[in-house]
């Protein structure tokens, strides 16, 4: 059997172009945890980690001699993150104050009794005070405009400036300032100017 490989058959998702789209988003499974604070703290990191632990260990169940009902070869998906803020003014924006909940989205025979199954093994690699925030969740984005964004995070405004004038052209509203990005680079691997990240917010038409 084919390896899924998210990037061929789920483009319109994960690899947009480089300019405003309306999407709708439907309902999908991930794995996820909340924090909050400067994404360039540990703390981040090691949320992280934990994510990708779990999607791994799930990944090569098979290399351990578990086939779970309906499994099949894949490609982990990205991370993703969902970000607001605390912060309630309109000075030099505090990375402090941000609030987050990142994922990594399952394929579909990942379901909540599985992943309960599993924590045992997720234990061996994920601390008990990361594990014990790890959470299986449903997300239904629904109706969103999202644009790939290309350079570092800090130029993402004006990304953002140009999906709020195609929401003003089309006379749709932006639902909040929240917003999700989901990473196709690695930041430790890519050139600041050549990073990847699809922006979406939640639209309301």
């Amino acid at each position: 059997m084919t390896k899924y490989e998210w990037r061929k058959s789920e483009k319109e998702l994960y690899l947009p172009k480089n300019k405003p789209m309306k999407i709708d988003v439907k309902a999908m499974n991930y794995i996820t945890i909340k924090g909050q604070g400067d994404p360039n703290e540990r703390a981040f990191k090691e949320r992280v980690e934990a994510l990708y632990a779990a999607s791994y260990t799930i990944r090569m169940l098979p290399k351990k001699g578990v086939v779970p009902d309906g499994y099949f070869e894949y490609t982990v998906y990205p991370l993703e993150g969902e970000w607001t803020t605390s912060q309630r003014d309109d000075g030099p924006l505090d990375k402090s104050l941000f609030v987050y909940r990142i994922m990594i989205r399952q394929p579909h025979f990942v379901t909540s009794n599985l992943f309960e199954e599993l924590k045992p093994r997720f234990a061996e690699k994920i601390p008990s005070h990361l594990l014990k925030d790890l959470q299986f969740e449903t997300i239904q984005e629904g109706l969103s405009v999202q644009m790939l964004h290309i350079g570092p995070f800090d130029t993402e405004p004006a990304s953002f400036e140009k999906m709020e004038a195609y929401c003003v052209e089309n006379d749709w509203s932006r639902q909040s300032k929240d917003h999700k990005e989901i990473y196709l680079s690695d930041p430790r691997k890519t050139a600041a100017e050549k990073m990847k990240t699809v922006l979406r917010f939640k639209i309301t038409e």
